[in-house]
C-alpha cells in the first residue's frame, strides 16, 4: 500500500520540468523583476505628484486664445541660447506651454504662460545639478541605472522571463483535483497560519489572481523592448499585416526655393489651420524644426485631458502648408491593431481606465514585485 501510495504522489516529468524552471528562473531574474516592479508602483503616479508639488506647470485661465507658437518659441530661446527645441506642448486651457531640449546628455525643458508668451520655469531633469526623482525612477524601470544599450536589453530579457514564470506558475498553482480543500488553498489567503503558510498563500494566491493583468503589463512592456516582438504583436492583432516603422508623407522637394510670403511662419500657419480643422482639443505636441527637408510639418492633437491614446496627427508641407494624409495617423480613424498599439502606453500605466486605472495598476505592479520576494522565502524554507 505505502509504494502504491508513493507512485500515486509522485510528479509526472513534465510537472518536475515545470517547477524546476519555475525555481531558477525565478532564482536567476528574482532581483530584475523586483526592480522593475517596484520603479513601476513609484511611477504610476508621477504625473499627479508633479501637478501637486510643481506649481509652474499651471496657469490661470483665461477667455482668449493662446499665443502661437513662434511667441512661445522665441521666450524659450532666451533661457536656452544656442539650442534647437525638439518639442513644443501646449496643453489644455489651465497647463502651462512646454518647449523641450533633448539631447543626447541632457534634456530640458522650459514652461511658458501660453496666454502671455511669459517664461515661468526651466528644468533640466537630465544632465542637469538637480536631482529628478521620477527621472531616477524611470531609468531604473527601464535600464537599470545602466547605460541603455546594455540595461535595456537586461530589463527585456528579465521580462521574457518574467513572462514564462507566469505560465510556469498557473501550472504549479493547478490543483490536481479539484476538491474543497484544494479549492481553499488554491483561492484563499490563510493569515492566521503559520508564516510559511502564509508567505506560500501570498506567492500562490497573489500570483494567481494577477496573472492575466501582469501578463498584460509584461507584454506592454516588452513591445517597446524588442521591436521583433512589438512586429509580432502587431502581426498578430492585425491578422497577418507587417507593421510599418516610423513613416510620415514628404514635403515637395520642388517648392523647395519658393519665397515664404506669409507674415506668419510656416508652423504659426499649420497651428492656425490645425485649431480650425481638429475637433477636442485638450493638447498639442509639435516638432518645431523638422530634421531633413522633406519632412512634414507635424502636428499631434490629443483629444483625452490625461490620456495619450486618442490623438490625431495633422501633417503639412512645409513649404507649400498643403496638407498631408497618412493612414492611420488618427485613432478614430485607424484600424484596430494600430488602435491597439497607440494604447500601449495608456495600457502599460494604467490611464487608460484613468486614475481608478492607475491604481490597479499600481496594486498589480506591486503584487509582481512581492513574487520575488515570497517566492524566494518559499524556497529558502524548504531548504
Amino acid at each position: 500500500m505505502e509504494r502504491v501510495k508513493k507512485k500515486k504522489g509522485k510528479k509526472s516529468t513534465i510537472r518536475r520540468i515545470n517547477d524546476w524552471l519555475h525555481l531558477w528562473l525565478g532564482l536567476i531574474s528574482g532581483i530584475i523583476v523586483f526592480i522593475i516592479s517596484i520603479t513601476g508602483c513609484f511611477y504610476a503616479f508621477q504625473q499627479e505628484i508633479k501637478d501637486r508639488i510643481e506649481p509652474w506647470r499651471f496657469v490661470e485661465e483665461r477667455p482668449e486664445p493662446f499665443v502661437p507658437p513662434s511667441r512661445i518659441l522665441d521666450t524659450a530661446a532666451v533661457y536656452m541660447p544656442g539650442q534647437q527645441p525638439t518639442g513644443l506642448t501646449y496643453g489644455h486651457s489651465g497647463e502651462a506651454a512646454a518647449v523641450g531640449y533633448i539631447s543626447k546628455a541632457s534634456f530640458s525643458v522650459v514652461f511658458i504662460n501660453p496666454y502671455t508668451g511669459e517664461f515661468l520655469k526651466k528644468q533640466t531633469p537630465r544632465g542637469g545639478d538637480e536631482f529628478n526623482f521620477f527621472n531616477f525612477i524611470l531609468d531604473g524601470h527601464t535600464a537599470l541605472w545602466l547605460p541603455h544599450e546594455i540595461g535595456k536589453p537586461i530589463i527585456g530579457v528579465a521580462t521574457l522571463v518574467f513572462v514564462v514564470l507566469l505560465f510556469t506558475g498557473l501550472v504549479m498553482w493547478w490543483p490536481k483535483r479539484w476538491r474543497k480543500a484544494t479549492r481553499n488553498r488554491s483561492f484563499k489567503i490563510k493569515l492566521t497560519g503559520s508564516f510559511k503558510r502564509a508567505n506560500y498563500d501570498l506567492h500562490n494566491v497573489l500570483g494567481f489572481y494577477s496573472l492575466i493583468f501582469a501578463f498584460i503589463l509584461a507584454v506592454t512592456g516588452l513591445v517597446w523592448s524588442f521591436e521583433w516582438f512589438d512586429k509580432a504583436v502587431y502581426y498578430v492583432v492585425s491578422g497577418g499585416e507587417i507593421k510599418q516603422g516610423h513613416h510620415h508623407p514628404h514635403s515637395d522637394l520642388s517648392h523647395k526655393d519658393l519665397p515664404w510670403e506669409d507674415t506668419m511662419t510656416p508652423l504659426d500657419r499649420a497651428w492656425y489651420t490645425t485649431l480650425e480643422t481638429a475637433d477636442d482639443i485638450n493638447g498639442m505636441y509639435m516638432t518645431p524644426y523638422p530634421a531633413d527637408d522633406d519632412d512634414p510639418i507635424d502636428i499631434t492633437v490629443y483629444h483625452l485631458r490625461g490620456q495619450w491614446y486618442d490623438h490625431s496627427e495633422y501633417f503639412y508641407d512645409r513649404y507649400t502648408l498643403a496638407p498631408l494624409e497618412m493612414e492611420g495617423s488618427k485613432y478614430r480613424e485607424a484600424s484596430f491593431a494600430d488602435q491597439l498599439a497607440m494604447m500601449n502606453y495608456d495600457i502599460h500605466v494604467g490611464s487608460i481606465g484613468g486614475l481608478a486605472g492607475k491604481v490597479f495598476a499600481f496594486f498589480i505592479s506591486l503584487i509582481c514585485a512581492s513574487l520575488p520576494i515570497t517566492g524566494f522565502l518559499v524556497w529558502w524554507n524548504k531548504r
